[in-house]
């Protein structure tokens, strides 16, 4: 069922305050991609507990999605988006003054935890206020406007970082994070003012029926996992985007300057051309999506993985260090894991009713940062592993060996996405059952 009509301003005025959190959501997520290193020398922190950073980040970031889920559900984007923001705010001000590793780390979860809660919320408004055809278009936009954010973090918050302080810098991501949660409570409403009610449609029968009940919400997350285009959501989002997330948020600089030998401007340019890719990118798949729902994986999930993996031994592969051009297209590969990653939601959104949408949704965004946190551990220890655990230590023949750690993630992943798709398609009539199933 479409969203009840509603005034054209209003809708676009709740989406641009929504996805203006999401980028500051993903500047708070990415905040210590381009300062990793003035991390690392503030905490005195090696590898391994670098990388704990992001990875604790990252696990309560997936560990709350499938919770936000059912509570978006339940309420509705607006008060668990307030909250998201006030928790983020929470913890970048905690970040700003942390004495010590273990408070900084502490902060980083209080972090996940708020961020958890923004792109869910802005995916179902848009389910709610938009047209359903709009649907995979607005998403990629959705995904697109939300990674200016990386820019925000990897240009303007080094500069201010070294012309003023640590503190100073992540005060004002904290004012910037209580400034949205106030724009969040005035501005966004849960769902047009002439529908009353959260409805559901079926998307097996047709059937519509109003969602009241607790009652509705005990059997959801049992429900959506149980349908294969859920779990193919979920390996989608697990193998696609892991990639260029361990990039941008921990790795890729010190990757880029102690191993490649860039310098901090050319660092700056490559990790700059995988945001800008990723928002080109971002219509062409949405549309792609929206025109072929039956080829998604073949035509673009699959294809993007391919090239992730091929580019990035290439990279590894090169005799000394790679040239510009070559990590210029690392970056382009990389970039379309974000975009890919949102057909993910595609899946999530064509195979379940509105009443489990969010909790759908939840469950498919797991599985992107669960792969990234496994992936950024995996770095961290295999560099620790090979003494090269500090800025000092870095070496590139310790980043290669530390990259390769990735390739089992997209091997598990995509052998999950060709079964799940396969069972999907079964469950559509698309494809026929063996004679011995």
């Amino acid at each position: 069922m479409n969203p009840a009509p509603a005034p054209t301003w209003r809708m676009w005025l709740i989406w641009i305050v929504g996805v203006s959190a999401y980028v500051l959501s993903i500047t708070n997520r990415t905040s210590l991609s381009a300062v990793g290193v003035d991390a690392a020398h503030l905490f005195q922190a090696d590898a391994s507990t670098l990388s704990l950073f992001a990875v604790l980040q990252l696990a309560v970031y997936g560990l709350m999605q499938i919770p936000v889920g059912l509570l978006l559900d339940r309420y509705g984007s607006r008060p668990i988006m307030v909250a998201g923001m006030l928790l983020m705010a929470v913890g970048q001000l905690v970040m700003a003054f942390a004495p010590n590793v273990g408070v900084a780390i502490v902060a980083r979860m209080i972090l996940g935890a708020g961020d958890a809660a923004i792109f869910p919320g802005v995916l179902r408004l848009v389910a709610i206020w938009f047209p359903a055809q709009r649907g995979p278009l607005m998403a990629q936009l959705t995904g697109i406007v939300g990674q200016l954010g990386q820019l925000v973090a990897i240009l303007p918050l080094p500069v201010l970082l070294h012309s003023t302080s640590w503190s100073v810098t992540f005060g004002s991501l904290a004012g910037l994070g209580v400034l949205f949660t106030v724009l969040v409570f005035a501005l966004i409403r849960n769902r047009p003012p002439d529908l009353t009610e959260d409805v559901s449609v079926n998307t097996d029968t047709g059937a519509i029926r109003v969602v009241t009940s607790q009652a509705d919400l005990r059997v959801t997350l049992r429900e959506a996992l149980a349908h294969p285009g859920t779990r193919l959501g979920f390996w989608t989002h697990f193998t696609t985007p892991f990639a260029g997330t361990a990039f941008m948020m921990l790795w890729g600089i010190p990757f880029l300057t102690n191993g490649e030998g860039l310098s901090i401007g050319a660092a700056s340019l490559v990790t700059t051309v995988y945001v800008l890719f990723g928002i080109l990118f971002g219509p062409v798949l949405g549309t792609l999506s929206a025109r072929h729902p039956t080829s998604r994986s073949l035509m673009l999930v699959l294809p993007t993985i391919a090239l992730q993996v091929i580019v990035w031994l290439a990279v590894i592969l090169w005799p000394g260090q790679a040239p510009l051009w070559l990590l210029i297209l690392l970056a382009i590969a990389l970039a379309t894991g974000g975009p890919a990653s949102m057909v993910a939601f595609d899946h999530a959104r064509t195979h379940n009713p509105q009443h489990r949408l969010s909790t759908a949704t939840g469950v498919v965004n797991g599985g992107g940062f669960l792969a990234a946190l496994i992936a950024i551990f995996l770095i961290g220890l295999a560099l620790d592993l090979q003494g090269a655990g500090t800025p000092s230590t870095y070496t590139l023949d310790a980043f290669r060996w530390a990259f390769v750690t990735q390739v089992p993630l997209w091997v598990l992943g995509t052998a999950f996405i060709i079964r799940e798709r396969r069972l999907t398609r079964r469950v559509l009539g698309l494809e026929r059952r063996p004679r011995n199933d």
